[in-house]
């Protein structure tokens, strides 16, 4: 799937420092740019965006793991990783300084989309 313009923008941006003290994102905004990354889905209590891969085996998992944490690090932005049987991925991404949903989320969930992955066919 092409990416959209607005994901494409937002892989452009660099994830700013959030110390707190800001408001989280609307639910509309939110939802706005949920829309430009369709693989990515709003976790039930609105705080955190998730998305989830079945990758081609467990080393295809580290190796996918190892490239989001350096892309994370570079923008110093740290999501929550998952990988369980052996072959199953899911990166889940909020702002914990503002419990809640910032547009950095949106940034590395951007970034985290253009990285190569090997899928289970």
């Amino acid at each position: 799937m092409a990416a959209s313009a607005v994901e494409l923008d937002l892989r452009k941006k660099h994830c700013v420092s959030c110390e707190g003290g800001v408001e989280p994102l609307s639910k509309q905004r939110v939802q706005g740019l949920l829309s430009s990354l369709p693989e990515w889905k709003l976790a039930r209590d609105g705080k955190s965006i998730r998305r989830e891969w079945n990758v081609k085996d467990f080393s295809c998992g580290l190796d996918f793991l190892q490239e989001v944490g350096r892309v994370a690090n570079r923008e110093d932005h740290h999501p929550d990783l998952h990988l369980t049987g052996y072959r199953r991925v899911a990166i889940e991404l909020s702002t914990h300084a503002v419990n809640g949903l910032t547009e950095n989320d949106f940034i590395l969930a951007a970034k985290i989309d253009a990285i190569p992955v090997s899928l289970k066919e």
